[in-house]
């Protein structure tokens, strides 16, 4: 049995899909949970700075995260695409 190395862990999104609608929604799928997890780190940061600096960015950022989630999880493209450019202005 030889075991393949997968250099993308979200690569299982893109495959086995046919035709280009799919496709884009797919690859809006993707960019959202690169962006999700972006933020996450992010998140971290702030969490770090001492004496609770960060506290009000973490939260804001844990929120937006959230929502972003939850548009994953029913599928709603339009407040996907709304999360993803949200996402992709924090820092």
């Amino acid at each position: 049995m030889t075991s393949t190395t997968n250099d993308d862990p979200l690569d299982f999104l893109s495959s086995n899909l046919q035709g280009a609608p799919q496709r884009s929604q797919t690859d809006l799928i993707q960019l959202l949970l690169y962006e999700i997890i972006r933020v996450k780190e992010i998140i971290k940061y702030y969490e770090s700075i001492p004496n609770g600096a960060g506290q009000l960015g973490a939260s804001i950022l844990h929120e937006l995260v959230s929502e972003a989630y939850q548009s994953l999880v029913n599928y709603d493209t339009e407040l996907m695409r709304k999360y993803y450019d949200l996402l992709q202005n924090c820092d």
